[in-house]
């Protein structure tokens, strides 16, 4: 009895062995298959902190579709139609009102020909359709752009206090990067640029965001290197408000 007894524990414990290598070996066999894309991917560097794909950066959906070049017919006419407008509003100096009132002059007398016409041709005037805005879009873009101009005041105010220096020389760089641009052509230009920057850039940095992220790391190695010293140098004999505002009595 005991050497029966002796022998289910071997049995048992050989069970209990080899069920626990088999998990462990499961077990490592899972972590050498997730690791290294996991790794990698921890490991990569990717500029302002992206963890998203570019076309989720973008909002997804259509719209990013038309910025990455995915259906290139629609994004080719896209950036052609603004282009046109381009051209015929700056290049040539074609005002918006007139453009207006010229294509509203030729719809309507389109339309009134047609329709005392159509007795003569046998051809029923076309049905004008009825436009009618409806208010619950509008009051939805309103609320939106209050936020968006309310985040704009809290961000400005936050600049404005005094506590944040880095932030601060930022948007004053940019600012004046911004006005050399805005001297150097006009707003209607500007807008332009943006535009199709937002046609090659976010299309080109998908194609080689590897390449383009080992550079902006590099890059963004070189400006801490930077800003420390001008920090270390300048910016710490800067004295600066209260951390805290004072209560009011």
């Amino acid at each position: 009895m005991a050497d029966n007894e002796d022998s289910k524990m071997d049995k048992i414990t050989e069970k209990l062995r080899s069920d626990n290598s088999s998990s462990s070996s499961s077990s490592d066999s899972e972590d050498e298959k997730m690791s290294p894309s996991e790794t990698l991917k921890s490991k990569v560097y990717r500029i302002f902190g992206r963890e998203k794909p570019v076309h989720k950066v973008l909002g997804g959906g259509k719209p990013a579709d038309v910025f990455l070049w995915r259906n290139k017919k629609v994004s080719a006419g896209v950036l052609g139609g603004v282009t046109a407008i381009w051209v015929l509003f700056d290049l040539l100096e074609y005002h918006l009102l007139t453009l207006i009132c010229h294509g509203l002059i030729l719809a309507l007398a389109v339309l009134f020909l047609w329709s005392n016409a159509s007795t003569f041709i046998n051809k029923s005037p076309p049905r004008i359709p009825e436009v009618d805005i409806p208010e619950e879009p509008v009051r939805e873009f309103a609320s939106a752009l209050r936020v968006e101009i309310n985040q704009a005041l809290v961000f400005l105010r936050k600049i404005a206090s005094g506590r944040d220096i880095k932030t601060f020389l930022g948007v004053i760089a940019g600012l004046w990067i911004l006005s050399i641009i805005g001297s150097c052509c006009n707003f209607l230009t500007l807008v332009y640029i943006v535009f199709v920057l937002q046609f090659t850039v976010p299309m080109l940095y998908e194609k080689y965001e590897d390449q383009v992220d080992s550079f902006a790391e590099k890059a963004m190695h070189e400006i801490k290197k930077q800003y420390a010293v001008f920090d270390a140098k300048v910016l710490s004999k800067i004295p600066r408000g209260p951390l805290k505002d004072k209560k009011r009595a």
